[in-house]
């Protein structure tokens, strides 16, 4: 005889049965996977999986204006100062190694006999040679001064990344972006020019050297000021960026220069569960000014409904773990994450999404 089961119990088996019952339905795949063998033709721009596409521009910060024509004076320059019939008042022969001349100190300052200390960095070459003649007034009658410059140190340039000849180079007149790229004599075959950025202090100035260098853009010849650094990455080091309902979010790398969407998510270890919007969002980026935001189906990518698509380096995958309406919401969604990881990102996402501006 079988225990007899009371109506409360009852119902608490039957909720119980429902719950799994939906538990089970919601393991099931949301797609009906095709059987081994298949072979299922996709042609045709019907069958592409991408939803929509979007193109971006940054268009903040503007190039600066042309920089001063003359060069300015600063702290490390070497100057050599001669006074006319004063040859004891020529400035001291420096080391074996270092030019006839002074350095500018860390104040702007040299040290000339009888005058002493005199500023000068932030002259041109005639206003600090006015500023020498002045002061010598007091002492001589009718003084005649030349300054020349010996080298020039004291407005760097840093070329970082695929150059021919990286490293620090010195300005010795107001340059521009290509002129400062020239200092780095070409660059190497590997150079991934989608990906060359110029940095101004902590900031990534909005410029497009691949369409200075390849297209002929002149709008982007922005003019350089001392520190700043012109970085180019390599192209053999390509990555992409999965978050979201995936297993195991973070940087998938392009080992053989080519991967596809449904590759990345399972390289990101899957999808981690079927509450996903089908609705898959990608940042890509094509310079630092241009970017494009595509919304790709990857359920029927999945389902072999479609053709798989193709990702490009840099690209930033998120695939949803809520239905999501506008771009707006994906990007706030996304954003915590970008911003843990925005040392390796494309400069398109960091100009455009990770500091202020006026978009």
């Amino acid at each position: 005889m079988y225990p007899k089961i009371r109506n409360s119990n009852l119902i608490i088996l039957l909720a119980l049965a429902i719950a799994l019952a939906g538990l089970l339905a919601s393991c099931a795949p949301r797609y009906k996977p095709l059987p081994a063998g298949t072979v299922q033709e996709i042609e045709g721009p019907s069958v592409s999986p991408v939803v929509a596409k979007e193109s971006v521009k940054v268009t903040g910060e503007k190039i600066d204006a042309p920089s001063p024509p003359e060069y300015l004076i600063g702290a490390g320059d070497i100057l050599l100062i001669y006074v006319y019939g004063q040859a004891d008042m020529m400035l001291p022969t420096g080391s074996s190694t270092t030019a006839k001349g002074s350095r500018v100190d860390s104040a702007g300052f040299i040290q000339l006999p009888l005058i002493g200390p005199i500023k000068v960095a932030g002259f041109s070459l005639q206003q600090a040679r006015e500023q020498i003649q002045n002061a010598l007034k007091t002492y001589l009658r009718e003084p005649s001064v030349v300054v020349e410059m010996v080298e020039f140190k004291s407005h760097p340039v840093y070329l970082l990344g695929q150059f021919k000849m990286p490293g620090t180079h010195y300005m010795d007149r107001p340059l521009t972006l290509l002129q400062g790229i020239a200092l780095g004599n070409g660059l190497d075959a590997t150079a991934n020019l989608r990906g060359a950025r110029l940095l101004r202090g902590n900031k990534l100035v909005p410029v497009d050297i691949y369409a200075l260098l390849h297209e002929g853009d002149q709008s982007q010849n922005a003019w350089l000021r001392p520190g700043d650094t012109i970085y180019v990455p390599d192209s053999t080091l390509q990555n992409v960026f999965v978050f979201g309902a995936v297993k195991t979010p973070g940087t998938v790398p392009m080992k053989t220069g080519r991967l596809y969407l449904h590759q990345a998510v399972a390289a990101a270890g899957g999808l981690g569960t079927l509450n996903y919007d089908r609705n898959t969002r990608i940042i890509r980026s094509l310079s630092p000014t241009r970017g494009e935001l595509i919304v790709v189906d990857l359920d029927k990518i999945l389902a072999g409904e479609a053709r798989p698509f193709e990702l490009m380096d840099g690209d930033i995958v998120y695939v949803p773990k809520t239905v999501l309406g506008t771009w707006n919401e994906a990007i706030a969604e996304i954003l915590p994450t970008l911003q843990a990881v925005s040392a390796i990102l494309n400069p398109f996402v960091q100009i455009k999404y990770l500091t202020d501006n006026d978009d």
